[in-house]
Formats: structure tokens, sequence, C-alpha cells
């Protein structure tokens, strides 16, 4: 399969196999009115296999998002058909507005104004804490 490099736009390399629909839908990649090419399952040296999101054309993207769902991407931007700036994505220090405290007595579930903010605790097992309650965050966006 031959997927054409592209002219100008963000290329997510290096998604975990099975991970790019979820990012596809948390960006609302289906909204735009340009090209997006989602590669799935694409043999890989490092990884065995991988996915992989083309969209064609430059947007303002939220990197936290995907470095919470998929630490590890790397993100190119491409300017005139070449790497322009390449960014290797972590988990991030701290992420706001991108999951919802499940803590019904958390402040944030009364007081709608307050952003909803997770604390990085343990990056090896990937463990958010609300920095209001200190509740454990959820491990999937929704």
């Amino acid at each position: 399969m031959i997927v054409d490099q592209i002219e100008e736009g963000i290329v997510l390399d290096h998604i975990t196999a099975g991970n790019s629909n979820q990012i596809y839908n948390v960006l609302g990649l289906d909204k735009l009115d340009c090209t997006v090419a989602t590669i799935q399952n694409a043999d890989s040296v490092k990884m065995g296999k991988k996915d992989i999101i083309k969209i064609g054309k430059l947007i303002d993207i939220d990197l936290d998002i995907i470095g919470y769902i998929d630490p590890g991407v790397t993100v190119s931007i491409i300017k005139d058909g070449k790497i322009v700036e390449r960014k290797k994505l972590a988990l991030p220090e701290t992420i706001k507005d991108i999951i919802k405290c499940k803590n019904p007595r958390c402040i944030t579930s009364c007081e709608q104004e307050l952003r909803q903010e997770f604390k990085l605790v343990d990056r090896e097992n990937k463990i958010y804490r609300c920095i209001y309650c200190e509740s454990q965050a959820p491990k999937h966006i929704k």
C-alpha cells in the first residue's frame, strides 16, 4: 500500500498498534475539511506493528491528550514537503480537561467551572491523581 507524502500538515508516527482510532476520535479529526489518512498495523522494525495518522493540514492539536493516550508517539510538522519540527511525546506531568474525576465528592462535581486537573504521581504505572481530592484518574478517555 502506498500513501503519498504530504506537503503541509502533521504526521503522528509510532502510535501503538490499535491506538490510532482513539486518537482520531479524541482529536475530532473526522470534523476536519482536509485529508486524514490512518494507517493501522504498519510494519515497524522497533515496534513490530504500529499505527500512523497523517493530517493534510497544519492544525492546533493538544499534545498532552496524545501523550496521555500513547506516550512515545512522534509528532512531525511538515512544511513544503519537509519535516521542520519533530517531537517525541511522553506522559505529561499534568493533564487538564482531558478526563473527569470519578469521585462524586470531589469539588469538581459541584463546581462546574473548575478545571479537571490531574498530576502524574507514578510514571511507570501511568497513574494520575486529581489535584483537588487525590482520587486516581480513570485509565481511559471516554
